[in-house]
């Protein structure tokens, strides 16, 4: 409770501003009684007053600029040492000032206030000051190193308080381009396990409605694909939306779900096309030794581009090549299809922006065109070490396919 009251007051607007009027006046009060200072006046009611109006212009301290409260707060210290002059808690008033006034300036302001208390100082001791020229030059000094230490305070603090308000933006801004790179890449799963089942269920189900009467042993073996299919699918997708339902950061489950499958499974990827009626030549090389990622990544490309060729291209034969480089994987899938359509990917979609997306997260790239002897053509290189692979941009619009 006790923690809780003190927050609300240092939360307080009313507290923050009249603070100085309350704390200070007893404080100058205090010295002057306790100081043997024969600078002191005799402390008497209108001593006190004069000294709680001297500090009344604090109150404006966090609502003007300085060039505002410089004239009221030096005509505050004036009548201050008139009345009391307390002298060794004098500076109290203009430090308090200065220093939230340096709060909220900037490093240009802090100099100009440096600069500015110097002649305010200069003419409160010329004024006031009764001693000899030693008495006066110690005066002088004493009180503007204490407003120069406000200042420089004030400064160190602003300059603090930017500095963490830098680190707690950037920190968001990555915190926030992270929720978007996992956003994306659950996109990207989701398409590809969808896309995928979709357009493999949609054949088989076609074969199973041409062949139901004629040949029901074949039409019930496209059943069965179907189940298994769809069965995979709701899988993935599970494990995929997993994700978005875990909010607990140490379960295992919570982190991004990328697919198990890499390139050594392309396997029934391509007996699923056969199935659908297209003559797949697949030619993997060894590929045990590629790190994870690439392997995801190439087996998604591949899994996408297979896909468009059962939905767009139909096409009789299709290959996918998969070649291990020194410094990068290679992979081309390639169809005797009708091609792209006006020179375009045959049917809007994401598919084409799903593969150059991976691709690139990886310091890789697609192209997407024709092949040499018509049809549709994807090239993917995908870099191993890490560094970026030297290939050709992708042509055309990359979110056509």
């Amino acid at each position: 409770m006790i923690a809780g009251t003190v927050r609300r007051l240092a939360e307080s607007e009313l507290v923050n501003d009249w603070w100085p009027v309350v704390v200070l006046p007893p404080i100058m009060v205090l010295n002057a009684a306790v100081s043997s200072d024969p600078a002191i006046k005799p402390i008497t009611v209108v001593s006190v007053l004069a000294t709680v109006v001297a500090c009344l212009p604090l109150v404006l301290r966090r609502h003007v600029s300085f060039t505002v409260l410089v004239l009221p707060v030096t005509a505050g210290v004036a009548l201050e040492v008139w009345q009391l002059n307390p002298s060794s808690t004098l500076a109290l008033i203009p430090m308090v000032a200065l220093l939230e006034c340096a709060l909220r300036a900037d490093r240009r302001w802090s100099l100009i206030m440096a600069a500015a208390v110097v002649p305010c100082v200069f003419v409160v001791v010329l004024l006031f000051h009764h001693g000899g020229t030693a008495g006066a030059i110690s005066s002088f000094g004493r009180n503007l190193g204490l407003c120069l230490v406000a200042i420089a305070a004030g400064d160190w603090l602003r300059a603090r308080r930017e500095a963490a308000q830098r680190t707690a933006d950037a920190a968001s801004e990555q915190a926030l381009r992270q929720i978007g790179e996992v956003r994306l890449q659950i996109a990207r799963e989701i398409h590809d396990v969808v896309a995928h089942a979709m357009t493999a269920i949609n054949v088989q189900a076609g074969v199973a409605a041409h062949l139901v009467d004629r040949d029901p042993g074949q039409a019930h073996d496209a059943l069965r694909e179907i189940k298994r299919t769809s069965g995979e699918a709701l899988a993935e997708l599970r494990a995929t939306l997993a994700v978005l339902r875990d909010t607990d950061p140490t379960h295992p489950e919570a982190a991004p779900l990328g697919p198990s499958a890499g390139l050594h499974d392309l396997g029934p990827l391509a007996s699923a096309l056969r199935n659908a009626g297209v003559d797949v030549e697949l030619d993997v090389d060894p590929v045990a030794d590629i790190p994870a990622a690439v392997q995801s990544t190439g087996y998604r490309i591949v899994q996408e581009a297979l896909t468009n060729v059962a939905r767009h291209a139909q096409a009789s034969r299709a290959s996918v090549q998969v070649r291990r480089e020194p410094e990068a994987v290679t992979i081309e899938v390639s169809d005797d299809g009708c091609g792209p359509v006006n020179g375009s990917a045959a049917a809007a979609g994401n598919g084409l922006r799903g593969m150059h997306e991976r691709a690139v997260g990886l310091g890789g790239a697609v192209v997407a065109d024709r092949g040499p002897t018509g049809g549709w053509r994807v090239r993917a290189t995908l870099p191993i070490t890490g560094a970026p692979a030297a290939v050709p941009p992708i042509a055309g619009d990359p979110t056509s396919l």
